[in-house]
């Protein structure tokens, strides 16, 4: 069975493409959130095994909600989205991988996905 994905970026188009890429790897998006709060909230309500996360959201850091992610019971995999210069961080927050925005592709999500 397919891991069950959380989507969280503040760009609609941002979203719309990740969906289209993991559900034509037959990943089952569950939800998606454009802030922190609402990504918080959709962790505990729908409870994905990955969460996709932006590392700049209009309301806090993608940073700051990983490691809010990483301490909740049933914790999800997490993995950062941004611009390359992001990628350091994806360890020091409690993410399992990065992938750069400029190189969003159905298999780059995949491999992420499945080392989660």
């Amino acid at each position: 069975m397919c891991p069950t994905v959380l989507i969280v970026d503040d760009h609609a188009e941002f979203r719309r493409v990740a969906r289209e890429l993991l559900e034509a790897d037959r990943f089952t998006v569950v939800g998606e959130s454009a802030d922190a709060a609402d990504a918080l909230r959709a962790v505990e309500a729908l409870q994905p095994d990955v969460v996709l996360l932006d590392v700049r959201l209009p309301d806090g850091s993608g940073l700051d909600v990983a490691q809010a992610m990483s301490a909740l019971p049933s914790a999800p995999h997490v993995v950062l989205t941004s611009t390359a210069d992001y990628a350091w961080a994806a360890s020091a927050s409690g993410a399992v991988g990065f992938v750069a925005k400029a190189g969003l592709s159905g298999p780059a999500l995949r491999a992420l996905i499945e080392v989660a």
